[in-house]
């Protein structure tokens, strides 16, 4: 099942705007056009509403916000929306400051969103309105364990069944969900904590599987996050005693360059929960 949706990413080279934050934004292009997607960044709202017009999805990263940024993300919604785009929201830091969690909210009542990918306490601060989160990463009274993912996946399949998006909570253990069903994903390593932008690179490759498979986006998620989470396998088993998590990096964008749908089949380790 897998391998198609892979294959289909390289054969179509969706072509992905992305407004993201400013820390991350070469990582995102280069992870795109590493999984066989094409990048585009456009920020001021004028050129923004342009280009999305000629562009396949819209990955929408609320990373590092400002008065030009934001107004960009409605106008580049509103014509994904009127295009039948998909868009993805990274909702960074949500819950960490008023403005990044009232920004977030906002985008998820005017823009039509096709996914929500982000760490169960950005999740849970949309779905509440409110929220816990340490910076950008997840208060650790959250983590999603064996023994809360009953719990925590009954939570996603009410959120999406709410807001009508695919629900993607990242972290040592993925749950990917709609409003019936849950995948947990056991796939990545500890290592892709240890460098900026891992979470803003899959929600970069997850747009690119989103637009190549728009009629399986449930699927199209689970197979964007197996992937990345492989490839942070592999990246990691590649480290010489000497290398860190810089080099890490570099092997994780190669790596994901390399994966074939094969490997990804043998290698995937999820479960329908």
């Amino acid at each position: 099942m897998l391998k198609e949706y892979l294959e289909n990413v390289r054969e179509k080279a969706p072509l992905v705007h992305n407004i993201t934050n400013y820390v991350t934004v070469n990582d995102c292009a280069n992870i795109l056009l590493a999984c066989g997607g094409s990048p585009i960044m456009a920020d001021d709202p004028e050129d923004a509403k342009e280009i999305q017009g000629i562009c396949g999805g819209l990955n929408l990263n609320i990373g590092t916000l400002n008065q030009r940024t934001i107004p960009a993300m409605f106008a580049a919604g509103k014509t994904a929306n009127s295009c039948g785009h998909p868009v993805l929201l990274d909702p960074v830091g949500a819950g960490a400051s008023s403005l990044r969690t009232r920004t977030a909210l906002e985008l998820m009542e005017k823009v039509r969103l096709t996914a929500i990918r982000g760490n169960i306490s950005e999740i849970k601060t949309l779905a509440l309105g409110s929220g816990t989160t340490k910076g950008v990463d997840a208060d650790l009274t959250d983590a999603v364990t064996d023994e809360t993912i009953p719990q925590t996946a009954a939570f996603a399949k009410e959120f999406s069944a709410k807001i009508g998006s695919i629900i993607v909570i990242t972290g040592a253990i993925d749950l990917i969900a709609d409003s019936s069903s849950v995948y947990a994903v056991r796939n990545g390593h500890p290592m892709m904590s240890r460098i900026t932008g891992s979470g803003c690179m899959l929600s970069a490759m997850t747009t690119a599987y989103l637009t190549a498979n728009p009629d399986h986006p449930l699927e199209a998620c689970l197979t964007a996050v197996c992937a990345i989470g492989i490839c942070g396998e592999r990246a990691f088993a590649r480290l010489s005693g000497h290398e860190g998590n810089a080099t890490f990096r570099n092997y994780l964008i190669d790596e994901v360059c390399h994966l074939d749908g094969d490997s990804l089949e043998q290698e995937a380790n999820y479960e329908l929960r």
